[in-house]
């Protein structure tokens, strides 16, 4: 037992380079999420000059914008935030399905740590609650999970 190695990431930002890609629709609850990465990553020493946030108009483009950064291989680690609320559509279903698809091929392709924030509810007072509200701010968790992933990479690639 004592030749067993085990190994985890640390929350260590310092030196990394993220990007916060974020959907515009549902802004007002995006929004949060967005203040609750960005807190979390300067709070664990990333340089907020080593932080991009990229906008897209909606959760069906951040797959697209974050493949964009990973293929340009500047950054240690990607948080994807977006809000999507059910409606009375499959919509929903094709959106959720389609982001979280695409979030976890790039993550594999390019093999790169994807924090997601994405939250999918069924009413607008659900996603309040998990973008700062009693369920916490998941914005501030998928960050800590790409902060985690970035340093548990980088020992593993040591």
């Amino acid at each position: 037992m004592d030749k067993i190695r085990d190994i985890s990431g640390a929350l260590t930002g310092t030196g990394r380079r993220f990007a916060v890609v974020a959907a515009r629709f549902n802004a007002r609850i995006g929004d949060q999420l967005v203040a609750g990465a960005l807190e979390c990553l300067t709070r664990h020493g990333v340089d907020p000059a080593s932080i991009l946030v990229v906008r897209v108009p909606g959760a069906w483009e951040i797959p697209q914008a974050a493949e964009e950064i990973a293929a340009a291989g500047q950054v240690d680690g990607l948080v994807a935030l977006g809000v999507v609320i059910r409606g009375e559509t499959p919509h929903f279903d094709y959106i959720c399905s389609a982001c979280t698809q695409g979030l976890a091929r790039l993550a594999e392709r390019h093999r790169l740590p994807v924090g997601l924030g994405v939250l999918t509810c069924d009413t607008s007072d659900q996603a309040a609650e998990r973008a700062g509200g009693k369920a916490g701010n998941k914005g501030w968790e998928a960050a800590q999970a790409a902060l985690e992933m970035a340093d548990l990479f980088s020992r593993l690639r040591a």
